[in-house]
Formats: structure tokens, C-alpha cells, sequence
């Protein structure tokens, strides 16, 4: 469904060009003349407009100039009872999408809408291919095996309705990758992201369907909730498994009814959603864990799409840092600093358990401490080091095959001990002992992570 207006001074003919566009199941808004007209269009968003051409006031041609000064690329078709070559020329020029001649048949009417509706998108779809695919999608650089076959897949599933469930470790980008189905899909509504395991339970209800004036204490006014603001597009839940099971029912009758109700509210409000869910564990997992209601899991996991660590992507790591720095030192005034051939070595050699997020922020380090215009390995961390001890370490620890004669000795607890002990380890040196920091890098409570030190005394 589209949201349509529809321009002119004729009460009749409004009435029959919104009988003509509803019955294609699109919503109608009208306008008496182009002033109206563009306050409506200031005021909401529309997906096409059709206006007469003729009208006391602001006529079609004016409305059209009006819209293009002032950046708006809504399609619009022009209807006229005059029609002359000039009016048409013009038009054009301005970027009507059509121009026809009254009076129409109502098959016309239908065949421009959707002939217009059908460019527009794929006019979107092209920009963004145009902007985001020749610059590697944003931050999304890369052009490794894994990384091309991510962007087959988005470029596939966007235009789709279909929900996506995006699954990858903290850092990876599963926001990007959301961002990136929504801008190629169509869509004309917003992306609304929400993050699950950000907002306090008792809130994240009103957070996502909104509320009344008076729903609960403290209510002082009325809040449009985010499934409300995304409807037309598409809203993301990132770490959805991180939502109360009683609001994961309540999402799931949304999906299976296509309406919301806001707290406090006793009507129910019809919403057009597209959603992208996103997890950092195996979603699966978390279904036999009783975080993730299975009949909800299967609703949102038509399509899913898994993004590949950044230890999986070494062909990348070279790209993406000059791509980070790049953009910094452009940030700081700076001259844009390259990698020396040891520092990239000493990159590639890196495990990078907190991924993208992680070189990022490495690269930003770097091009604010350096005063060069190389980058060596002297500009990282002493964590980055350590980092790469730890992880042949605990390489070595999973690959070694044990000694003829020796199966015995091995004791699998006293191994995972060492694994975890090293693990630990390597968290917090790399956040610089920072607790809170090393718990999120290692997916575990800061409480967990104050009883494993005191444990193994580290």
C-alpha cells in the first residue's frame, strides 16, 4: 500500500481519482489547490502525487516547480483537461513522471500509477547500487569471497517483503547489513532500529507499540511507538533474543495480523512492516534455551543471513584499514596515513575478536596518535601483541593432538580451564583491564567475569 495525493479543484474529480487509486489498494489523501497541497506534502510523506494542471491559486505547474525547489522527488502525474505541447514540454522538464489528457478512462489512471510506482523503485534501487555498491556499501568494504557473496544475497532478498534474521558475532556489522536490505528494498518508509537488550524490559513494550496519555504512571503524553514510525518500512531488532517472551507473543501477533495496539489504547492501528531481526548468538540455541519463542523464530527466519567474521575476511583487513583510515584523518584535518608493510602484516596476523568494530577503532587510534604519514606497528597497542599470542595459543591448545601413550593424562577440564583462562586474559589486556569491556568482548556478565579472575587469580 502507497500513500497517495491527489491535487485538484474539482470535489468530483478528487472523488473519483481516490475511488480509482483505493480500489488498487493504495491510501488517499486530497488537496483542494497546490497551497494545500504543500502543506500536506510538508506535512506527511507521499509516494506519488496527481494533480490537475489548471487551478485558481497554485496550479499543477507551479505545485511541481515547488516541490523541486524544494527537494522533494515525489513522482508526480499531471491531469488536464487543456492539454497543449507546451504544458507537456514543461512538465517534463520538471520531472513529472506523467502527463494525461482528460477525460481518462480509469484503466488509464491505474496503468500510470503503477507504471510510475514501478520506476520509482527501480530508480531508488539504482542510486543505491550507484552510491553503495561502487564504494563497497558504506563501511561495508570488501571485496573477499564472503563479503561479495553478502552482497549477492542482500541485493537478492531487498526487494522482497520478506523478514530477514541476521546472525553474526558482536562488531561484524549486523546493523550495516540491515540498513543496506532496507535502502535496496523499495521501500518508501523509514528503518527504525531498536536494540532489544538496550532498553530496560518494563520499557521496551512502550518502546516499540507506543502509548497513551495516562497508560501507566508517569505518562504525562501520548508517544508513537517505533513499529508505528517504521510502518511503510523497516523497523530492526537487533539481539531479539534479548526481548521478554511476553512481548515476543505480542511482536508475533503484529506479524501475524499486521495491526498494533498502544498501551492504553482500546482501538487497534493497521501498520505496514517489514522487520530485520538480528542476533549474536545461534538462534537456534536460543529457541532449546527458552529465549527465543520457536513459533516467533519461524516468523522471522525466512531468510538469513549470516555475516562473516573479520578473522574469516583476512583478505579485507588491508581494505578496510585504509578505508578507516582514510575516513578519520579526513575527519581530523589530517593527511591521509598508509599501512607499512609490517603494520599490515602484524593486522593480518590478528585474530580480531571484536571484528570491525575493532579494526575501526584501532584505526582511529592510530591517526589520531600519529604524526606520520605511515602507520607502523609502533602506532598499535601492546594488546594487539598480546592479542596475537593469546590466539596462537589457544589455537595450538584446540588443534593439538595428543602424544602416543598420553590420552590419558589429558584431563578435558584442566584444558578448558587453560582455554578460558587465556581467553580472559586476552580481554583484558586488550581493553586495557577495562572489566565492563573485556565482559562484552567475552559475551558474558561482568559479575561472571569478576568470579573467573578471583577463581583464577588473574
Amino acid at each position: 500500500m502507497k500513500r497517495m495525493l491527489v491535487v485538484d479543484n474539482e470535489a468530483n474529480m478528487r472523488k473519483v481519482l481516490e475511488f480509482a487509486l483505493t480500489s488498487m489498494g493504495h491510501e488517499v489523501v486530497q488537496a483542494g489547490d497546490g497551497v494545500e497541497a504543500l502543506a500536506a506534502v510538508e506535512a506527511s510523506h507521499f509516494d506519488l502525487v496527481l494533480t490537475d494542471l489548471r487551478m485558481p491559486g497554485k496550479n499543477g505547474i507551479e505545485l511541481l516547480r515547488d516541490l523541486r525547489a524544494r527537494g522533494e522527488d515525489v513522482p508526480v502525474i499531471v491531469l488536464t483537461a487543456f492539454g497543449t505541447i507546451e504544458s507537456a514540454v514543461e512538465a517534463m522538464k520538471l520531472g513529472a513522471s506523467d502527463y494525461i489528457i482528460r477525460p481518462f478512462e480509469i484503466e488509464t489512471i491505474e496503468l500510470a500509477v503503477t507504471r510510475t510506482l514501478a520506476v520509482s523503485m527501480v530508480e531508488r534501487e539504482n542510486r543505491f547500487l550507484r552510491e553503495e555498491l561502487s564504494k563497497g556499501w558504506g563501511e561495508f568494504v570488501g571485496t573477499g569471497e564472503k563479503m561479495q557473496a553478502l552482497y549477492k544475497l542482500v541485493q537478492l532478498v531487498a526487494p522482497a517483503r520478506s523478514n530477514v534474521f541476521i546472525v553474526g558475532a558482536t562488531g561484524t556489522g549486523k546493523e550495516l547489513v540491515a540498513r543496506a536490505v532496507h535502502r535496496a528494498s523499495g521501500r518508501s518508509g523509514l528503518f527504525v532500529p531498536i536494540n532489544c537488550a538496550a532498553i530496560p524490559a518494563e520499557l521496551l513494550e512502550s518502546e516499540l507499540f507506543g502509548h497513551e496519555k495516562g497508560a501507566f504512571t508517569g505518562a504525562s503524553r501520548g508517544r508513537v511507538g517505533k513499529c508505528e514510525l517504521a510502518s511503510g518500512g523497516t523497523i530492526f531488532l537487533d539481539e531479539i533474543t534479548e526481548m521478554p517472551l511476553s512481548l515476543q507473543s505480542k511482536l508475533l501477533r503484529v506479524l501475524q495480523e499486521g495491526t498494533i495496539e498502544r498501551l492504553g489504547a482500546n482501538v487497534t492501528m493497521a501498520v505496514d512492516l517489514r522487520i530485520v531481526a538480528a542476533t549474536n548468538v545461534d538462534p537456534g540455541q536460543a529457541v532449546e534455551a527458552g529465549h527465543l519463542r520457536q513459533d516467533l523464530f519461524f516468523r522471522l527466519n525466512v531468510v538469513r543471513i549470516d555475516v562473516p567474521p573479520l578473522r574469516d575476511r583476512q583478505e579485507d583487513i588491508g581494505l578496510l584499514a585504509e578505508h578507516f583510515l582514510t575516513k578519520y584523518a579526513a575527519e581530523l584535518g589530517k593527511p591521509t596515513p598508509h599501512l607499512t608493510p609490517s603494520a599490515l602484516e602484524r593486522l593480518e596476523t590478528y585474530s580480531w575478536p571484536g571484528n570491525v568494530r575493532e579494526l575501526e577503532n584501532l584505526m582511529e587510534r592510530a591517526v589520531v596518535l600519529s604524526e606520520e604519514t605511515e602507520i607502523s606497528p609502533e602506532h598499535f597497542p601492546a594488546s594487539l601483541d598480546q592479542g596475537r599470542a593469546d590466539s596462537v595459543v589457544v589455537e595450538s591448545m584446540m588443534h593439538a593432538a595428543p602424544e602416543s601413550g598420553m590420552a590419558e593424562a589429558i584431563s578435558l577440564k584442566t584444558q578448558m580451564e587453560a582455554l578460558e583462562k587465556a581467553l580472559i586474559r586476552s580481554a583484558l589486556v586488550r581493553n586495557e583491564n577495562n572489566k565492563a569491556a573485556a565482559a562484552r568482548a567475552l559475551e558474558i556478565s561482568e559479575r561472571q567475569l569478576w568470579y573467573k579472575i578471583k577463581q583464577y587469580e588473574l
